[in-house]
């Protein structure tokens, strides 16, 4: 990894905003003379010390830009982005410099921090990035939730399961890509790499993962995905089960039929 140590923006304060844009970003040949890490690629964008943090599993944190020229450079990335969202996500942090000589994230308030290193803004940019990333995630997985409460119901209330098989598919392939979008390339628990570098910053994630409550969520997403997991078992189990049953009734109708025949070529045999 390669990190510069001087510090990229001047002012008492700046604003912090990640963007969900896609499944995949392609970084590959951005890198330039001014890069500030590569792991996760990190660079200067403006004169004024505007920092663009780009993450591979489809997030772009830029620090210290207007709302125009965010907008300019998410255009430029957009022949970069795999699995372009229609409606992208966006979370934004304020940090700003502190008095004290401690890295601080009062309550309610932006986040202090002693200087604004590469480093420092690095971290609050993965912080930034995991939450916005768990935040579609948990939108997905409520939504799954809510399509598997009706099935739920009925189940309940009948004992059986209402809707064609179609239907029960299609909520099988809801439940199964959440799980795959979920589980793919965020390592929320991962440390950043920074941290192999710059080991007394280690605080600072800290507080980051508290303030976002990133294990907590991704915990609570795991065990959500695992009753997601259960659901589609359950579903497909069902269309077994009703297909069982189905060939079941034809065997039973097809050996009745066969007895009908039988008996009534007997009875035609002894009026012959």
């Amino acid at each position: 990894m390669n990190q510069a140590s001087k510090s990229t923006l001047e002012g008492p304060r700046t604003t912090v905003r990640a963007f969900f844009v896609g499944e995949r970003l392609n970084a590959s040949g951005l890198e330039r003379g001014d890069v500030l890490s590569t792991t996760p690629l990190a660079f200067r964008v403006n004169q004024n010390g505007g920092v663009a943090i780009l993450f591979r599993y489809g997030v772009v944190v830029l620090i210290g830009l207007n709302a125009l020229e965010e907008e300019e450079f998410l255009r430029g990335l957009q022949s970069r982005m795999t699995g372009a969202f229609v409606r992208r996500d966006e979370e934004t942090a304020v940090v700003e410099l502190g008095s004290d000589k401690e890295d601080q994230i009062p309550p309610g308030g932006p986040i202090c921090l002693q200087s604004f290193s590469p480093e420092r803004l690095i971290l609050v940019g993965e912080a930034l990035a995991k939450s916005v990333v768990l935040a579609r995630h948990e939108r997905e997985v409520a939504s799954v939730f809510d399509a598997t409460e009706p099935f739920a119901r009925e189940l309940a209330r009948s004992g059986r399961m209402g809707g064609g098989r179609r239907s029960i598919l299609k909520h099988i392939g809801n439940a199964l890509l959440v799980r795959h979008r979920v589980s793919g390339p965020v390592e929320v628990a991962e440390k950043p790499d920074v941290l192999w570098d710059k080991p007394h910053l280690e605080r600072l994630y800290a507080r980051l993962e508290d303030e976002y409550e990133l294990k907590e969520r991704a915990e609570s997403l795991n065990s959500k995905l695992a009753v997601i997991a259960e659901s589609a078992q359950v579903l497909t189990d069902i269309i077994d089960t009703r297909r069982s049953l189905r060939l079941e009734v034809i065997i039973v109708l097809l050996i009745l039929f066969e007895v009908i025949m039988t008996i009534y070529q007997l009875v035609m045999g002894r009026h012959g």
